[in-house]
């Protein structure tokens, strides 16, 4: 370097001095410009991440600590140089008597290149573009990122007009934005560029900055960041935001909304997001203590998840919701802003109610169905089983859950169960029935009549089976029962029909064999008529308990002492048992209480069982014992009949009861005596108990209620006067008889001679008619003390020709007895009674009728038998 005089010196001094000075000003302010600028920048990249931070930012204070300190180090070290640089130049100042050293020219230089290389490295290692622009828009100053957005090398971009790099903005569009940024000075927002050399659409935050040094052209500064991604983000955002159906809510801790999406807005009935804005959203909530406890939760966790939620519409109707949040917070941890979402859930409550509604009232139809439900998948298996399966079958319904078809059934039933199965799945048919057996959890088997169809699924295929099962074990026993009794009663009609018939000629068969025996002269005759006799009182007993078997009547009811019906009956058997050697035991307390009963119909139903016992006796021994005890049980009496015979079979106890079931030899018995005495026992509100053991006799225990301590009238049951089915022995010939008249009308001839001559030989007058047509000729010119009419007579009957006479003759009407072999009721035989008539069973004996006629025609007061 050539030396310079003094004066040249001193003003070259004082150039440098004052360019040094103003370059220390312009990195200052550069530094100053470029400090802003960046927490400008940092400020806008990081607005939108502050809004959505999590409670906890800790890491962006360290962050921005950090950057603060970085920037506070490079200022500093500026400041060094330059304080460096002046002092330099300070020297050189005051040295200039002299030429500065090579030295000191070099160390400068050196300090300002660091000092340019630093500020340079700086700025080139930001990741956004920071350029510095003329008022023209030529770029003076830029960052590497801005030569690598513009896609040009940095030494082709400097002193380029920026928009030459573009193709938009256009670049009237960049002239006009220059023009108006050059008035206001600064400008900050969102600006879409699309390079030319990439032609993709791009999107920056920028900053830019108008810098009017003294005495210097305004020139730009600008800063701007790549937010592509951000903006697609929330691009999708705000469409995200705009089309959910789900309400989403910005408001302040103090509930102030700041912001909504339509779905909210249309939820909560207003009209547009203005209208909401301005109302708080506390005042929206039916109960606001619910909204402060969900605003502690959030911060106390930073969130809250689906909480039930009544909210207010603005026109007062109340919704049910579902809200989701979260807190936001800023640097310091202060909450700031809470955002979520509503879910209106009140449409999806009722529904839910509704299928709740549904869901019981079919669970509560289903239990109380009284058929069994249940369901099958494709494969056979329950899926569903009603519980009314554990009344039905006894096992509790979880228990057949997952069960195969059939594997309770019986194995014979088993087939068509399966089968039924298959015609269902295979679409055969909408509805199909069977009946099978499937076991109880006791081990009995009950009988089940099934109902099955098909189950669809949404496409209309079938996806199974759907079946209800009822228990017809009893209805089934009961039509077998009713068919029994449908076939008894045919027969019991038919057995009635038989021994009405029986009993004409029966009648005229007593009739023969007692007259028979009353003439008969040696002893072997009068040996055969008996055994005729006994065997005509034999047919005759067979024939009552056959029409005791068809319609059981139940005569006039008294209170009665059972010991001594007990003793009548024994009376009646006591020759039999002595033939037989079989002595009776009788027992019976004295202060036995009265029951109330007929005495003819329970005089049988000893009189079989006394019966039954002789012969279970005699089957199996000469001699035996029958011991007959009475004693009070509760409010019943008991008789027992104990006999040490041959005792009952095991397998047979329960069918001793049973019609015409009998163990004895054909001919040895109907097997109607204890089904008899059975059903009159029942028809007196009692019944019978039964113990045997095989070869150790049996007990038979009647049990009869004890009578009321008030007894009914039973006038309208019991005849006034007497109605007489006779079977005994016939009685001494009466005296009264002689020398009254009767007339005896039956179409049956034997009968009708059998009472004639029976009558005759007792001293009676006695003429015939076999109609009642013939009758009424004989009355027309004969009187009689008493008519003997059969009911059952061909054209004019018994009873019409009884009513045509008591309308005739009134109280003058001779007395009138109708022999009839029907089982007449005891209202049929009171009414008779109240109007002077009397009945006559057929078979009788012509001195039962004797003894009957005799107690009518004699002058004291009639006894009722």
């Amino acid at each position: 370097m050539l030396p310079l005089s003094a004066e040249k010196s001193g003003e070259r001094s004082s150039h440098e001095w004052e360019r040094l000075e103003r370059t220390e000003h312009a990195l200052w302010r550069n530094s100053i410009l470029l400090l802003v600028v960046l927490a400008l920048g940092l400020a806008a990249a990081s607005w939108g991440t502050l809004r959505t931070v999590p409670a906890h930012s800790e890491i962006l204070s360290v962050g921005l600590v950090i950057l603060v300190a970085l920037f506070t180090v490079y200022v500093w070290s500026k400041k060094s140089e330059l304080s460096e640089i002046r002092g330099l130049l300070r020297g050189l100042h005051e040295a200039a008597s002299g030429p500065p050293t090579e030295g000191q020219v070099d160390r400068l230089l050196e300090v300002i290149s660091r000092s340019q290389r630093g500020y340079r490295d700086l700025i080139d290692s930001l990741d956004h573009a920071v350029f510095a622009l003329s008022a023209d828009g030529v770029v003076r100053v830029a960052n590497h990122f801005t030569a690598d957005l513009c896609g040009v090398p940095f030494q082709e971009l400097i002193g380029q007009p920026l928009d030459s790099f573009f193709a938009e903005p256009a670049h009237a569009e960049m002239q006009q934005a220059l023009t108006r940024l050059l008035e206001r000075g600064n400008w900050s927002g969102r600006v879409a560029v699309r390079p030319k050399k990439t032609g993709e659409l791009r999107h920056f935050d920028c900053r830019f900055q108008v810098v009017r040094p003294d005495h210097e052209a305004a020139s730009v500064s600008g800063w701007a960041r790549d937010v592509t991604a951000q903006h697609a983000s929330e691009i999708r955002f705000a469409e995200l935001f705009e089309s959910l159906r789900e309400g989403i809510f910005f408001t302040s801790p103090d509930g102030q909304i700041l912001d909504a999406n339509p779905a909210l807005i249309r939820m909560l009935g207003y009209d547009s997001k203005e209208d909401l804005l301005a109302h708080n959203f506390r005042e929206m909530y039916v109960d606001p203590s619910r909204r402060d406890a969900i605003v502690q939760e959030m911060r106390e966790t930073g969130s809250a998840q689906d909480r039930e939620l009544l909210l207010l519409r603005k026109d007062a109707t109340q919704i049910h919701c579902l809200a989701s949040g979260f807190a936001i917070r800023d640097m310091f941890g202060r909450l700031v802003r809470l955002q979520g979402t509503l879910v209106d859930v009140t449409e999806r409550l009722e529904i839910k109610k509704r299928l709740h509604d549904e869901e019981e009232f079919v669970r509560r139809l289903v239990a109380s169905f009284p058929d069994i439900i249940a369901v099958l998948d494709r494969e056979g298996e329950f899926t569903f089983v009603s519980p009314r399966i554990e009344e039905v079958l006894g096992e509790p319904a979880h228990k057949y859950i997952g069960e195969s078809l059939g594997a309770r059934a019986h194995v014979d039933d088993r087939p068509k169960l399966l089968e039924m199965f298959r015609n269902v799945m295979e679409g055969r048919g909408t509805h199909f029935q069977c009946e099978f057996r499937s076991m109880h959890a006791d081990g009995n088997w009950r009988t089940l009549r099934a109902s099955a169809g098909p189950l669809f699924d949404e496409a209309g295929n079938i996806a199974g089976v759907v079946a209800s099962a009822r228990d017809v074990t009893e209805s089934k026993l009961s039509e077998q029962q009713l068919m029994q009794k449908e076939k008894l009663t045919a027969m019991g009609q038919m057995m009635a029909g038989v021994a009405h018939e029986l009993n004409n000629p029966l009648t005229a068969i007593l009739g023969i064999s007692d007259l028979l025996r009353e003439r008969a002269s040696e002893d072997s005759t009068r040996r055969q008529v008996e055994i005729i006799l006994n065997q005509a009182r034999r047919a005759a007993a067979i024939v009552q308990n056959l029409l005791a078997f068809s319609r059981p009547a139940t005569q006039g009811r008294a209170k009665l002492k059972i010991e001594e019906i007990v003793q009548k009956a024994l009376q009646l058997q006591q020759v039999a048992l002595q033939q037989k050697n079989i002595s009776v035991e009788f027992s019976a307390p004295g202060d036995l209480p009265p029951i109330e009963g007929d005495v003819r119909l329970l005089t049988q139903v000893f009189s079989n069982l006394i019966v039954n016992a002789e012969q279970a006796i005699s089957s199996v021994r000469d001699r035996g014992t029958l011991r007959i005890s009475l004693a009070r049980s509760e409010m019943k009496v008991s008789v027992s009949f104990a006999d040490d015979g041959s005792g009952i079979q095991a397998e047979n106890i329960a069918k001793i009861f049973d019609p015409f079931f009998t163990t004895k030899r054909p001919g040895g018995g109907t097997g109607l005596g204890l089904t008899i005495c059975l059903a009159l026992a029942k028809e007196h509100g009692g019944s019978i108990e039964v113990q045997s053991s095989p070869g150790k006799g049996a007990t038979f225990r009647v049990l009869l209620p004890i009578a009321a301590e008030e007894v009914p009238p039973t006038s309208r049951l019991a005849p006034p006067a007497p109605s007489v089915a006779a079977s005994l022995p016939a009685p001494a010939l009466p005296a009264a008889l002689k020398g009254h008249s009767a007339l005896v009308v039956d179409d049956e001839d034997s009968i009708r001679e059998i009472v004639q001559e029976g009558l005759t030989a007792r001293g009676m007058q006695v003429e015939g008619a076999a109609s009642s047509e013939e009758a009424l000729s004989h009355l027309g010119g004969n009187s009689y003390d008493v008519i003997l009419c059969d009911f059952n007579l061909p054209g004019l009957s018994g009873e019409e020709l009884f009513e045509r006479l008591r309308s005739e003759a009134g109280s003058s009407a001779p007395r009138f007895v109708f022999m009839t072999g029907d089982m007449l009721d005891p209202e049929t035989i009171a009414a008779f009674g109240e109007k002077g008539a009397y009945v006559m069973q057929k078979p009788f004996h012509v001195s039962a009728l004797a003894s009957l006629l005799a107690d009518l025609l004699a002058p004291q007061p009639v006894k009722v038998r």
